[in-house]
């Protein structure tokens, strides 16, 4: 009898363990459909966000899908195929399947995910924060307790997501994304026919906005909500999500991109020795174009003397591995406005007058050492 019983008692809690749902070990990336022609007749996706996401999270062991509005094929804004980040996502065949057949969002049911993350790039600007599929998955995920990140304009996706009771997702939860300061900076033709700027409607939403300085990474962890600022911001936001997970990232390479900005915090920081000599020991190892194209920008929305001083700063230290034909007389142009406008005349001028020695038809060098004060 009480083999029988043990045998009964067996076979219901098989029953019940097979029937009660389990949340598979699964992360969604949500990227637009908005893309055509790598971005240039409509924006589409960041390829880099979706490559080091996909990397992070396969490499944690994560089981990943990607979703777009329309599912299929989707397509992805102009992209170096050779960066360290990406070369690597477009040889895997998986990722590549993924890719090309996207999951329709309408399709996807809330539970099917541990966590969601949404990708940026121009596209998102578009076409997610229309999408009501989306804002219902999205709702019913969150209050459901699943994880949810999104970054660089990937928060985009937020702007009309509302929960159960009425509120904004966004409302008293502290989060970043794309900034105004990056919008002014680095917008191309499509900012202006966005519907708002995402700083600005996050902002109304009643969200706690974040922000680090220009371009640098920044990750806001407020509970199950994780956002970052802007592509250099995509694996610390994959890492946070392994986190909240329950999990420990593993140990992996740092892309020469994610190597460079650390080079940039640690040099403006004070560790301007140990900066330069990393740099010099192993240039490969580091984006110099990405640090002064950094350096640049900072100096072209700099507000003050100390960050104008900072920004000249970046561009030197990546002056001397400068050898593009065209960034290289650009960077060098930087430094001289830079040293002008912190009243370094002289140098400026001497700098300059090289310049033109080796580049004689610059016209925007001729214009900045004709506007020079006199000596």
């Amino acid at each position: 009898m009480k083999n029988i019983l043990w045998v009964a008692g067996f076979l219901m809690a098989s029953l019940v363990h097979a029937t009660t749902p389990v949340v598979p070990n699964k992360v969604l990336l949500v990227v637009s459909s908005e893309g055509r022609d790598g971005g240039k007749t409509r924006p589409g996706f960041e390829m880099g966000e979706l490559a080091q996401a996909y990397s992070v999270l396969r490499a944690n062991g994560l089981v990943v899908d990607i979703a777009s509005p329309t599912g299929g094929a989707v397509v992805a804004d102009r992209f170096n195929q050779q960066a360290d980040h990406i070369k690597p996502f477009l040889a895997d065949m998986d990722a590549q399947h993924l890719l090309q057949n996207t999951l329709r969002i309408q399709d996807v049911k809330a539970g099917d995910h541990r966590a969601i993350m949404v990708i940026g790039g121009k596209g998102p600007m578009f076409d997610l924060p229309k999408d009501t599929a989306l804002q219902k998955l999205l709702a019913q995920h969150y209050e459901g307790g699943g994880v949810l990140a999104a970054v660089c304009h990937g928060p985009a996706a937020l702007a009309n997501v509302t929960l159960a009771d009425g509120t904004a997702l966004v409302k008293g939860r502290r989060m970043t994304g794309f900034t105004n300061e990056e919008e002014a900076s680095f917008g191309e033709k499509w900012t202006k026919e966005f519907p708002w700027l995402l700083e600005t409607r996050m902002r109304e939403s009643g969200a706690l906005w974040e922000e680090a300085a220009l371009m640098m990474p920044k990750l806001v962890v407020d509970g199950r909500l994780i956002t970052g600022q802007n592509p250099s911001s995509t694996t610390q936001t994959a890492e946070a999500i392994v986190r909240s997970l329950g999990g420990v990232p593993v140990k992996r390479k740092v892309y020469r991109e994610e190597a460079s900005m650390v080079m940039v915090e640690r040099w403006l920081a004070g560790e301007t020795q140990a900066v330069e000599r990393a740099i010099e020991t192993s240039p490969n190892q580091y984006n110099t174009e990405l640090i002064a194209m950094l350096g640049f920008s900072h100096f072209k929305a700099a507000t003050n003397d100390t960050a104008r001083r900072q920004a000249l700063s970046v561009m030197k230290l990546a002056e001397p591995y400068i050898n593009h034909p065209k960034l290289n007389p650009k960077l060098k142009l930087g430094i001289a406005e830079a040293e002008a406008a912190l009243g370094n005349v002289t140098a400026a001028r001497e700098r300059l007058t090289r310049l033109l020695v080796s580049t004689p038809d610059f016209d925007d060098a001729k214009k900045t050492l004709a506007a020079l004060p006199a000596q």
